[in-house]
C-alpha cells in the first residue's frame, strides 16, 4: 500500500490539482524501494522484471535531487522513505564527496541540497562549485541553472552575491528572445547537427532559476525572461497535454515531441511554473492541469497510464516504436537544413506507444518538490 502524507484530504479551495496527493504518496513509496541505506544513496533506477522489480546502481546526482524534494516532506514520511535514516546524514555524505566531483551539475545539486537541509560545512561544496564554474567555458544550461538556484538560497553576505550574479548574467546573456528559449549550452552553440536543438529541461530549469533569482534580488529582467520562456513552453504544449521533448532554439518550434516523460508531466513543468507564480510571475495552472491529465490517461496508450499503483511506481516515458533515438536524429538533421523542414510520416512509421518500464528516483524528488508546498498538499 502506498505511503500517505497524512489522513486528511487537501482543502479543495487551496488545491486545484486533483490527484497530486496520491502522486506524492506514490513517490514516497518508490523512493523507499530505491534507497540503499548501506551507501546512503538512492539507486540509479528501478527496472521492471519478473517476478519483482530490479534496483540498479547508485547516483550521487539523483540522491541530491531526492534530498531537495524530501526536505519538503513530513519527517515521519521521510524516515520511512530512507529506512530510518535522516536527511542530515544523507546530505552530510554528499557534502563529504562533493569536493571530489568533476561535474558542475553534481556540485550544484549537492549545494542546493545542503542549503535546504542546512547541513554544516556546506562551504566546501560552494568552493568546489566556484572552481568548476571558473573552468566551464560552455556549461550545460541545465547545470548553470541548478547552480544559480543553489546560489540564490545562500546568504548574500557570502561574497556580496557576486558569484550568483555572474551565473545569472551568463544565463541571461544566452536567452534567445525571438524564440523564447535557451540553448542547450551556454557560451556558443557549436556547429554540430543538433546545435540548434534544446530539450525540455533547457526550458524548465532556467525558468525556475530566474524565478529564484528575482525573489533573491528583486531585479525585473530575470522575471521577464522567465515569463517569456514559460509562455513559449506553454504555447508548445501538445493538444492532449504532452510536454514535448526537443525544440528549435532559432524559432521556438517543436523539433521532435517524443518521448514524453512522466517526470515532465507531473514534476518538472509544475515545479518550474509554480516557482514562477510564487515569484510574482504569471499563473499557468491550466497548462499544468493538462499535463497531469495526460499522465492519468495518455491517448498514445489508448487511455492507459504510466502510473502503476500496484508496483508503487510511475514508469519513465512513452516513446516511439523505433530504433534507438532514430526519429530525434532525423528531425534534428532535417530542421538543421531549414527551420521549417520536418521528416513526414513518423507517426505512421514509428508510432508512439512504447512504455519504458523503469523509474529513476529524481522523478520522485522533483515531484515532491513540486507539490509539497503551501496550498498544494497538506
Amino acid at each position: 500500500m502506498p505511503l500517505r502524507l497524512n489522513d486528511r484530504a487537501p482543502r479543495s479551495a487551496q488545491h486545484p490539482f486533483d490527484g497530486t496527493e496520491a502522486l506524492c504518496a506514490l513517490a514516497l513509496g518508490s523512493l523507499r524501494q530505491m534507497y540503499r541505506p548501506e551507501q546512503k544513496r538512492f539507486a540509479f533506477r528501478l527496472r521492471q522484471a519478473h517476478p519483482q522489480a530490479i534496483v540498479e546502481g547508485t547516483s550521487f546526482r539523483y540522491t541530491a535531487i531526492v534530498v531537495i524534494g524530501l526536505a519538503r516532506a513530513p519527517k515521519d514520511a521521510v524516515k520511512v522513505a530512507i529506512h530510518g535514516d535522516t536527511l542530515e546524514n544523507v546530505c552530510a555524505d554528499l557534502r563529504d564527496e562533493a569536493p571530489r566531483k568533476r561535474n558542475l551539475g553534481d556540485a550544484a545539486l549537492a549545494l542546493w541540497a545542503a542549503q535546504v537541509v542546512a547541513v554544516p560545512g556546506r562551504e566546501v561544496i560552494r568552493r568546489r562549485l566556484e572552481e568548476l564554474l571558473s573552468h566551464e567555458a560552455r556549461p550545460a544550461t541545465v547545470e548553470a541553472a541548478w547552480a544559480l538556484t543553489a546560489l540564490c538560497l545562500e546568504p548574500e553576505s557570502v561574497d556580496g552575491g557576486k558569484l550568483r550574479d555572474d551565473v545569472a548574467q551568463r544565463l541571461l546573456d544566452e536567452f534567445v528572445e525571438r524564440s523564447g528559449l535557451f540553448p542547450h549550452r551556454l557560451g556558443g552553440r557549436g556547429g554540430g547537427p543538433r546545435a540548434h536543438v534544446a530539450c525540455f529541461a533547457d526550458l524548465v530549469y532556467p525558468i525556475q532559476a530566474l524565478a529564484h533569482y528575482h525573489k533573491a534580488t528583486g531585479h525585473s529582467r530575470p522575471l521577464e525572461i522567465a515569463e517569456m520562456c514559460a509562455a513559449r513552453m506553454c504555447a508548445s504544449l501538445g493538444k492532449d497535454g504532452q510536454w514535448w521533448w526537443h525544440y528549435d532554439v532559432r524559432t521556438g518550434g517543436v523539433v521532435e515531441g517524443y518521448p514524453v516523460y512522466a517526470v515532465h508531466q507531473d514534476a518538472m513543468a509544475p515545479m518550474a511554473l509554480l516557482d514562477l507564480e510564487e515569484a510574482g510571475g504569471s499563473a499557468h495552472r491550466e497548462a499544468i492541469a493538462r499535463g497531469l491529465s495526460w499522465l492519468k490517461a495518455a491517448p498514445e496508450l489508448d487511455g492507459g497510464t504510466l502510473i502503476d499503483e500496484s508496483a508503487e511506481v510511475i514508469w519513465r516515458k512513452v516513446a516511439r516504436r523505433e530504433p534507438r533515438k532514430l526519429t530525434r536524429r532525423l528531425q534534428a538533421l532535417a530542421s538543421r537544413a531549414h527551420p521549417t523542414i520536418r521528416v513526414p510520416g513518423l507517426n505512421t512509421v514509428f508510432p508512439p506507444g512504447a512504455v519504458d518500464y523503469e523509474s529513476r528516483p529524481y522523478h520522485a524528488g522533483w515531484l515532491l518538490y513540486a507539490w509539497l508546498r503551501a496550498g498544494q498538499v497538506e
